[in-house]
């Protein structure tokens, strides 16, 4: 980074576009805060994104190309696949005779340049871009499958209403809901809608029959949104492909079932949870996806940052003692876990988990999924795991008695664990354990970190600067102490030392091309509590969980609340999405 940023000074002196003098202080600034000039540079608005891209193409002899305004011809734009597209930050936008144009923000990655030669076969010319004209460009991927999508139903929508003609649905059985499954245009129409959801980042699929229809909508950065909606005719059809899909019962429409299935989508396994509910009008589906890979995850892209972040690497680099994640489903908790495995994952130790279900697949990491029906429950699993010499124990959730008996226990003969708690707060897991059956000395000889954590939506770059009104300020001040919470801000160097909260610049989302909302993306929100003397004094004495925490944030622990102020105070979420999120 710093050799980059060395390269950009260069550049802006050489070009005159920004002052010498407003230079220097935005290298310091970039220095202190170990990120790029880039960004420092246009944070304080002395030149804009393009106006950096702009020069370093014309350093490099290298064209410059604006997308924004373009609309590229689906044939071309889908010589290069959407994940390609998203993952490098390159899309294909002109095609003359054998040669392609592509639009990238590094046109030094060679090896993606090379790939993209041998997939298409032609000669490419890589021109330099912004990250505007990428963003926007990415969302015509999305118009184009939309319309794809609606042409299957329009070509097939005769063929599905044919495979399901005269005969009622609920006296359907194995043998006709199994050829419908199999019918081309169910196919089709199911493939398209998973492709669909794995493309849009979608954590979930939710296939909801109603009396005349079938409605489809994804979870989309924790957010429900409409996807589409299906006749009624298809609805039959679509489930027991589904079924098969998962190997349920196909005639089995009276009780709730659960099974799942795995695809491979661009060299990426992806594996799909299915869990099948009774209702009104017929079945109801929620399906899963989870992309089978940790890989481009760090505590930092996960949220993690300044004091906690140094306490989780401290807490994580323990021989001994537990590591507990806490927050509801869908916090993002085994994530964070997998993520710590990951950087814990070295040839040295031994490290294996108990899971249900097993979410990611790691290498070198030996994973035992739970069984309750055959006896392999989260205790038993643990005990036998317990006598396969490991280093490292990962447990997916702590939920009864027994299960965190054997965890403390587990952690205070010699093994590191790691483990989920459903509780609001990270102060929360303590009388948590107790309520288990964990005795409080127990608890301080063994619980180190404990996290509690959010997920809040990130804003796109299109969005709205303002500052709080005296009402909003207020607002605020009664669920927050904005002194304590300025003084953060402060010490971090999120904000000036003179700054006042009227003169801290928030932002609001606006819509755009690139985001019906204004969100894009998730980020964590977390608190990491320390289990330092103090706090374990609290626990023998039987204090409250209120009382962990007050001492956990006199000895400088963020809220969850503080946390996610923290990150709209850099414009990277809305306080609107951090009280969402925390009142939750």
């Amino acid at each position: 980074m710093q050799l980059q940023n060395d390269r950009l000074r260069t550049f802006l002196l050489d070009s005159g576009l920004v002052k010498e003098e407003d230079l220097v202080k935005a290298l310091k600034e970039a220095e202190e805060r170990k990120i790029p000039l880039r960004d420092v540079l246009i944070a304080s608005q002395k030149i804009t994104e393009e106006g950096i891209r702009r020069v370093e193409a014309y350093a490099q002899n290298i064209p410059f190309i604006s997308l924004k305004d373009e609309k590229i011809a689906p044939e071309i734009l889908s010589l290069i696949p959407e994940p390609i597209a998203r993952n490098h930050n390159i899309v294909a936008y002109n095609k003359k005779g054998n040669e392609l144009e592509i639009a990238m923000l590094d046109v030094n990655d060679l090896p993606v340049i090379d790939f993209i030669k041998k997939k298409v076969g032609l000669k490419i010319l890589p021109r330099l871009t912004d990250v505007a004209s990428i963003k926007i460009v990415l969302t015509q991927y999305k118009k184009s499958l939309q319309a794809d999508f609606d042409a299957i139903l329009k070509n097939e929508a005769k063929s599905i209403s044919l495979v399901t003609e005269g005969v009622p649905t609920e006296a359907m059985g194995e043998k006709e809901l199994k050829k419908m499954a199999e019918d081309l245009p169910i196919v089709k129409v199911v493939d398209t809608l998973v492709s669909h959801a794995i493309l849009q980042n979608a954590s979930d699929i939710h296939i909801e029959p109603e009396e005349e229809s079938l409605i489809v909508r994804y979870r989309i950065d924790g957010i429900l949104h409409d996807a589409m909606t299906f006749p009624k005719e298809a609805t039959p059809g679509i489930i027991a492909r589904i079924k098969v899909l998962s190997n349920l019962k196909l005639d089995e429409k009276r009780l709730p079932q659960d099974g799942r299935f795995k695809i491979i989508d661009n060299d990426q396994r992806v594996s799909f949870r299915v869990s099948t509910l009774p209702t009104y009008f017929g079945e109801k589906i929620v399906i899963r996806i989870l992309k089978e890979s940790t890989k481009g995850f760090t505590l930092e892209k996960l949220g993690f940052h300044g004091t906690a972040l140094d306490c989780l690497h401290d807490g994580m680099h323990q021989r001994e003692g537990m590591l507990l994640a806490a927050g509801p489903t869908g916090s993002g908790k085994t994530t964070t876990l997998y993520t710590m495995l990951d950087i814990l994952n070295t040839p040295d130790v031994n490290i294996s988990t108990v899971e249900d279900p097993i979410e990611y697949q790691m290498p070198r990491i030996n994973q035992t999924q739970v069984k309750p029906e055959i006896g392999m429950t989260f205790p038993n699993a643990l005990r036998s795991l317990l006598r396969q010499d490991p280093d490292i124990l990962m447990v997916g959730e702590i939920r009864d008695g027994e299960t965190a008996s054997l965890a403390v226990n587990a952690s205070l003969t010699g093994h590191l664990v790691l483990s989920t708690i459903h509780t609001n707060s990270a102060a929360g897991a303590i009388p948590r354990l107790i309520d288990m059956g964990v005795e409080p000395f127990l608890i301080v000889s063994t619980l180190k970190v404990i996290i509690a954590q959010r997920l809040v939506r990130k804003l796109t770059e299109t969005k709205e600067q303002y500052f709080l009104s005296e009402a909003e300020h207020d607002a605020l001040a009664k669920i927050i102490d904005l002194d304590r919470m300025l003084d953060i801000l402060k010490k971090e160097k999120v904000v000036p030392e003179d700054a006042r909260w009227d003169t801290i610049p928030f932002y609001k989302p606006q819509k755009s091309e690139e985001s019906e909302d204004g969100y894009h993306g998730r980020i964590g929100i977390h608190e990491v509590l320390k289990v330092t003397s103090p706090i374990k004094e609290i626990i023998l004495k039987g204090g409250t969980a209120d009382a962990v925490e007050k001492q956990a944030k006199s000895e400088g622990m963020m809220t969850m609340l503080e946390d996610g102020l923290f990150f709209a105070a850099q414009g990277i979420t809305t306080t609107e999405e951090v009280l969402r999120v925390v009142s939750e």
